[in-house]
């Protein structure tokens, strides 16, 4: 029996498909980290959105009724939201 060496892509030898296997999995650990930074950066945000709708819902006539009423609503929406990403990111800050 003998061994046949499979044709790679013209031009390229094992060599090169390796530097381009190895790229690959650079730029996945690169795309990950950017996308575990950008998720933490929407938790934050979220944070953020829920202290200003508390501050809002709890901050008596100097708001409109319908306002205080949105960001009464919203602040309950935002809570859940935050607790769910605490756990999808791997953290709680309890």
């Amino acid at each position: 029996m003998s061994v046949t060496i499979l044709p790679t892509a013209k031009g390229r030898s094992p060599a090169s498909a390796e530097a381009i296997a190895e790229t690959m999995r650079r730029l996945k650990i690169e795309a990950q980290a950017h996308a575990r930074e950008h998720s933490e950066m929407f938790d934050r945000a979220v944070v953020d959105l829920e202290v200003i709708a508390q501050d809002i819902a709890g901050g008596g006539e100097a708001y409109q009724a319908g306002v205080r009423e949105v960001a009464r609503r919203l602040a309950g929406e935002l809570a859940s939201a935050r607790m769910q990403l605490e756990v999808l990111l791997g953290r709680r800050d309890l």
